[in-house]
């Protein structure tokens, strides 16, 4: 009983009013309505809901009756979006299924009245409780008893929760990753019995539960789940290739380990950048690939980073992330590199680096090398002192105001066609890139009437073609 005087409590001070308008009206036309699915979830985890999700009793046409600004946004399976205000709550008829014969997606959905109904067909206890506008919790398979154990269960057999969808389970790696709740040995094991199904399912839908995934604060414990049950080698099957792959002295771990130690500096380094987890998860997928072992016993990765970048284009395409993710990600990992190597390097070819680079990725690689440093697992921290003073070097040359791309020179096209006598074609793209090759060892050249002499010169030396 105190349990359920505190629910109400709780519930009279976190419902928005919108919502409580949606459930009062729903009541005043007869039927019942309730708080459901995640939205129920977070609250009960002190959480913000993302949005709220009602399920009624009312039919949806009795839904969109009710409501003067009414959305059929999926009224096949029973689906109403009420507007109120500048508030959308999705009102969901009760309803039960049938069989999920692709494993995906319900042949069937019957309305129904009763609440029960609703709440077993879905698919973990955390996910089927329900609250009315007063308070009162329905619970019928445990669910808060599983939030406070910090537990996931599935709604009766995993094996057919699994079957019926089979992101499913995928979404049981989500909710361990994201709520740091444990996952029972029998949830695993029907898991990895099911995991095959993972290929009937849309790569659009395992590409969203993946992204929360990473975004997660511990997403390498979700990315090590996803490999123990056989659920990733479904869909990259490219990472798994690092599994007890062995490196050399520079590292302690595997490539698979050191990848799920730098996924994890990642998420301690940069917040919710999804780009940067990505390339952290994927900056040494090339390594397997490009192993070699020379005469004395080491362990190389030759070009790793070039084969890594090409293999991660592929994998997030598979997955069909946007291309402005593919690009940077991919960029990221192809000069994941850069900083390993140079740490006495001159000032001439930091800025070449940076050319080289973009201007725009230095933060993200410099980011990339911490991770990758703190995912090696060697005694000698996340940066050794070389890489620090090759960091602190590269912001002293920030503050600088040189010119590090053709659009940072103090002259454009148009002035080299002018001073060289030239028309447009390739030769315009050549003098501009030996200009900047010129400013980037020597910055102080960087004038309008220096580099207007330095393509006088070189037509007057022949570099250039003048137009007669």
């Amino acid at each position: 009983m105190w349990r359920q005087r505190w629910i109400r409590w709780f519930a009279a001070g976190v419902i928005p009013p919108a919502v409580l308008s949606v459930l009062r009206r729903i009541e005043k036309r007869g039927g019942e309505g309730f708080i459901v699915g995640g939205c129920m979830r977070d609250l009960m985890l002190d959480r913000s809901p993302d949005d709220w999700d009602v399920a009624s009793s009312l039919t949806p046409e009795e839904v969109r009756s009710s409501f003067s600004r009414p959305l059929p946004t999926g009224i096949e399976h029973g689906t109403v979006t009420v507007v109120q205000g500048d508030a959308h709550v999705e009102v969901t008829t009760f309803r039960t299924e049938g069989e999920y014969s692709d494993h995906r997606r319900p042949d069937w959905v019957t309305f129904s009245r009763r609440l029960e109904d609703d709440l077993g067909r879905r698919d973990f206890t955390i996910n089927a409780m329900a609250m009315d506008r007063r308070g009162m919790l329905h619970d019928p398979f445990g669910g808060l008893e599983d939030l406070a154990c910090g537990r996931i269960r599935t709604v009766g057999e995993a094996a057919e929760r699994f079957n019926e969808d089979a992101l499913r389970m995928v979404r049981a790696v989500r909710f361990a990753a994201q709520l740091h709740f444990a996952v029972g040995e029998d949830i695993l094991l029907a898991i990895r019995d099911n995991a095959r199904l993972l290929r009937q399912v849309s790569v659009e839908r395992i590409q969203y539960e993946l992204n929360r995934i990473l975004l997660s604060s511990q997403p390498a414990r979700g990315l090590r789940m996803l490999q123990q049950t056989e659920l990733l080698e479904q869909f990259w099957p490219e990472l798994v290739e690092g599994v007890g792959v062995e490196q050399n002295p520079h590292h302690a771990y595997t490539v698979w380990e050191h990848t799920l130690g730098t996924l994890d500096a990642m998420a301690r380094l940069c917040g919710s950048g999804l780009v940067l987890r990505l390339a952290a998860l994927l900056h040494d997928v090339g390594k397997p690939r490009c192993l070699s072992v020379d005469d004395e016993g080491q362990r190389r990765f030759f070009n790793h980073h070039v084969v890594g970048a090409a293999i991660a284009r592929r994998m997030l395409s598979r997955l069909r992330y946007d291309n402005q993710t593919i690009e940077r990600t991919t960029h990221l990992i192809r000069h994941h590199m850069a900083l390993h190597h140079y740490p006495e390097m001159k000032d001439a070819a930091i800025r070449r680096l940076i050319n080289r680079v973009g201007l725009e990725h230095i933060d993200d690689l410099i980011q990339l090398r911490i991770a990758d440093r703190e995912g090696s697992g060697t005694k000698r921290g996340p940066l050794s002192r070389g890489t620090i003073r090759l960091l602190d070097r590269i912001a002293k040359v920030l503050e600088e105001d040189s010119a590090f791309s053709l659009r940072d020179l103090a002259v454009d096209g148009n002035d080299v066609m002018e001073v060289a006598g030239i028309d447009p074609g390739p030769e315009v793209g050549e003098i501009l890139e030996a200009l900047l090759d010129e400013v980037l060892e020597d910055p102080s050249l960087n004038t309008e009437p220096v580099l207007r002499q330095r393509i006088r010169d070189m037509v007057e030396s022949g570099d250039a073609e003048v137009r007669e």
